[in-house]
């Protein structure tokens, strides 16, 4: 194969990955941990892995955000989502003594506030393809303070086989104002701890034979 095959090849293969580097209209990392793909645009593959919490390259990001409970916030993707496979975001609390700059986002602190489903009908749609940014909703019922808010998609075109599901990941560092402080959710999970490469929606074949239904790993999303 001639070197310009190969390269057009690598250049294709990036161009299919994806990061989330940055959240509403800030500049990329500024709000968001960069992530150790910042430059490859490769995924996370093993989910006993400590990448697979917030996926970060070094420290703190820049700065946090102060967002108001009760609004949607958009995640951006660089560039668009471009494999099959779900959307979700997990939240954590950050504890007393700590800012979202110092939190590592160790234990069983995360709960899953967003959840997107796929459509089945002769394949498997999800409403986040080809998006470059997907919105999420701030808990209105939510305790005022720092959290770390993580974004997960899983490409699932090659996850017919162990440690094929590609996980595009990152974590924004965000400060709450305005919220009620009634949030109690009913399941908590760590990163690495809540997923098994075995979980149906990890391991899962979305081609052949045409699954029938599809539930993504991890606890439900929670609601106020």
């Amino acid at each position: 194969m001639k070197l310009s095959a190969v390269v057009a090849l690598l250049v294709t293969a990036v161009e299919a990955h994806y990061t989330f580097p940055s959240v509403g209209t800030s500049s990329d990392w500024q709000y968001v941990r960069q992530t150790s793909n910042y430059q490859s645009n490769g995924p996370v593959t093993n989910v006993n892995s400590e990448e697979i919490r917030c996926y970060q390259r070094g420290g703190a990001a820049q700065g946090t955000l102060s967002v108001t409970a009760g609004q949607t916030l958009n995640y951006n993707a660089k560039a668009s989502i471009s494999h099959p496979g779900p959307m979700a975001f997990y939240i954590a609390k950050v504890p007393e003594g700590q800012t979202a700059a110092t939190f590592d986002g160790k234990g069983k602190v995360w709960s899953k506030i967003y959840q997107d489903k796929a459509t089945i009908s002769g394949q498997m749609v999800w409403p986040n393809m080809g998006l470059r940014s997907v919105g999420v909703k701030i808990p209105q019922c939510l305790q005022n303070g720092d959290y770390l808010l993580r974004a997960e998609h899983i490409g699932l075109h090659s996850a017919g086989s162990s440690g094929g599901a590609q996980f595009y990941i990152s974590c924004a560092q965000i400060t709450v104002t305005g919220g009620s402080g009634t949030y109690s959710p009913k399941s908590l999970v760590s990163f690495p701890g809540a997923y098994s490469a075995s979980d149906p929606g990890i391991l899962i074949n979305i081609y052949y034979p045409l699954p029938k239904s599809y539930r993504a790993p991890g606890p439900d999303a929670e609601t106020c």
